[in-house]
């Protein structure tokens, strides 16, 4: 880690401040500007007869990102969170400190510098400094500029180095907060109030998914990372409260792609009283917002494609496999038929995968999820694929259940809960013969939220929409890991030795 030939010239160089009686990893900044400040207060001095103001004078401080050093005199860049800013130096201003700063100053150091604005001859708002100083030192030489940190890879793994290198990223990351401030700000203002319920579980539930097992040493008990917070927020409703959210993670032991990583950042929200269809009518305010507060059109590109937020499609899960995904009508209440025609199409599926509704997901996730852009509510699922939905009083077959999906992926699931205790117990127990079997993706028995829906909960419904999905629609980024700062990575074996630091 340290044997680079590059990194021992600047630990020396470290070392030569230190010598000169600078610590090359202080503490006491004195910043009292920052650069998008320095470049808003002094936007007039251009209209300056001499262009400069030497008793206007601040202090800021960034990362060095560009250095041209020339005999007595030297141009260099500094960025900060806020803004870039041209720093001009020189010996007479400086004296003995700058044959200090030009032996030892590099591009990556983090300096302090304070001075006076004026305008170069090329009509660049430049601090002329009167004192720099070093703050941080840095000993890894940062990516050469022209090219920049190109590697896929080295992005996620250092995501340090990625921020330092791309302001893109950087920006990515703060529209991602600003998104997720605007969701929690719209359901506040809907009148639900935020809670937190437990990330460690006891019982795998919520949703169908692997969950990450670990292991209580105190208790002596195994406990699983929550897939879902679910089965806690609708305890709350059962308890009194009548509109809930949690903005929070959630953790699947799954594959890796585009679209998932095994940590996730999840709403759920439950609203008493209410039904799918306010749901629904929510979700399309909600976007909305979000499109009217980040100055978004509703038409937005996304890829090669492009969203129409004016043209919402609702449908049914049936019609979808057949009008959208061009599936014939006669397999879909024969077993063996859809399984013929999934191998014939070349899909594997896995043999605990043999009655209708499941082979319907497996119909819908290949030939209709990647066909769906615009964004489509997708309704009326198969009750054997939807454990914690309400059954239709029309056609108990099906749940009262949607999902949204919006550039061939889903965004949101939501239905209307499942109140009645006797159902869902048989639910549950369902759900441990299809594990008997060999699913892996299903939940456990719940006997304590079976307890609670005994003391009875009112007409529910509730919804989950991915945040880090949203983020990807709304910025326009198509993998996930994009929107994650640190995405979950396979470690790289990582060779430290001491003896190299000598």
């Amino acid at each position: 880690m340290f044997s680079n030939e590059y990194v021992k010239l600047r630990m020396q160089k470290a070392d030569k401040l230190k010598e000169a009686g600078i610590n090359p990893y202080g503490h006491n900044a004195k910043r009292d500007t920052k650069i998008s400040e320095f470049l808003e207060k002094n936007k007039d001095i251009e209209n300056l007869e001499n262009k400069r103001d030497e008793n206007r004078i601040f202090t800021v401080a960034g990362r060095v990102k560009f250095l041209r050093l020339m005999g007595k005199a030297a141009f260099f860049k500094i960025e900060d969170e806020s803004g870039i800013l041209q720093v001009y130096m020189s010996k007479n201003d400086l004296g003995d400190d700058f044959n200090l700063l030009k032996k030892n100053l590099e591009v990556g150091d983090i300096v302090e510098v304070t001075g006076y604005p004026f305008i170069t001859k090329t009509g660049e708002l430049t601090i002329h400094a009167q004192k720099v100083r070093i703050l941080t030192k840095a000993i890894h030489p940062l990516p050469e500029k022209f090219h920049g940190l190109q590697d896929t890879e080295t992005k996620y793994r250092q995501r340090y180095l990625d921020m330092i290198m791309n302001k893109d990223t950087r920006e990515r990351f703060k529209l991602r907060s600003k998104i997720v401030s605007l969701v929690r700000e719209f359901f506040i203002k809907k009148g639900f109030i935020e809670v937190e319920t437990p990330m460690l579980h006891t019982i795998v539930g919520g949703a169908n998914a692997r969950p990450f097992m670990t292991h209580h040493n105190a208790l002596d008990i195994d406990m699983n990372l929550r897939i879902a917070p679910e089965l806690f927020l609708k305890r709350l409703i059962v308890g009194g409260f009548e509109a809930v959210f949690e903005l929070n993670r959630n953790f699947r032991n799954e594959g890796i792609d585009h679209t998932h990583n095994p940590e996730f950042t999840m709403l759920e929200y439950y609203w008493a009283y209410h039904n799918m269809e306010d749901l629904m009518n929510l979700t399309k305010e909600l976007f909305d917002y979000l499109l009217e507060k980040l100055n978004l059109p509703k038409k937005i590109p996304f890829g090669d494609t492009e969203i129409d937020f004016t043209d919402w499609k609702i449908i049914t899960y049936r019609d979808a496999l057949i009008k959208i995904g061009n599936i014939p009508e006669e397999i879909l209440d024969n077993v063996e038929a859809m399984k013929k025609y999934l191998k014939d199409h070349g899909v594997e599926v896995e043999e605990h995968i043999d009655s209708k509704g499941k082979l319907w997901a497996e119909l819908f996730d290949e030939f209709v999820e990647p066909k769906l852009i615009n964004p489509t509510f997708v309704t009326e699922f198969p009750v054997e694929i939807s454990p914690l939905a309400r059954r239709s009083d029309e056609n108990p077959e099906f749940a009262e259940r949607f999902e949204l999906f919006i550039a061939g992926r889903e965004i949101a699931n939501g239905f209307n809960e499942l109140n009645d205790p006797l159902d869902q117990y048989e639910r549950f127990k369902a759900q441990l013969e299809a594990k008997a079997k060999g699913d892996e993706e299903v939940m456990d028995m719940d006997y304590d939220y079976i307890r609670a829906l005994q003391y009875g909960m009112p007409p529910t419904a509730g919804e989950g929409i991915g945040i880090d999905r949203l983020v990807m629609l709304l910025t326009n980024t198509q993998s996930i890991k994009d929107v994650i700062l640190f995405p979950t990575m396979k470690p790289k074996k990582e060779i430290f030795d001491k003896d190299d630091t000598k």
